[in-house]
């Protein structure tokens, strides 16, 4: 089995705002791991596997385009490149990239949606900034 390298830079310089303040990640879901339950704290998550269950983070999450996500999750900032079935809440910023796919509800106060993200549910803003759509310059290889 090979290991694939995630389309989300998490690197030094990982040359996504929402990313830069993220020194490490405090949990880490890895691709073909598979978990039930809820995920809490105060330190960033990066999910490249499958959690069932609900999050409430204080950091960032940050669901890898391997990654799945099937019930709530909330956090400060939130990047998806991957698939979640349930309500997304980010206080700060919600990130979607092109190769996302999500059922259900999105709230944020900023939210920036890649062209050839799929959401299927409502998006509710709690600030005035409005959507910002974009071509995810990073997706070119």
């Amino acid at each position: 089995m090979s290991m694939r390298e995630p389309k989300i830079n998490v690197g030094q310089r990982k040359g996504r705002r929402t990313l830069d303040a993220v020194e490490g990640f405090a949990t880490s879901v890895g691709e073909g791991t598979k978990i039930s339950g809820n995920l809490g704290g105060k330190g960033h998550s990066i999910i490249l596997g499958e959690v069932e269950g609900d999050c409430n983070l204080e950091g960032t999450l940050v669901i890898g385009e391997s990654g799945r996500w099937t019930g709530n999750v909330k956090a400060k900032a939130i990047v998806i490149a991957g698939t979640v079935e349930g309500e997304v809440f980010a206080e700060e910023k919600l990130e979607i990239l092109s190769t996302a796919r999500i059922k259900g509800t999105i709230k944020s106060k900023s939210l920036a949606i890649a062209e050839g993200a799929v959401h299927q549910g409502e998006v509710s803003m709690s600030s005035n900034d409005g959507i910002k759509h974009f071509k995810d310059q990073r997706d070119r290889s």
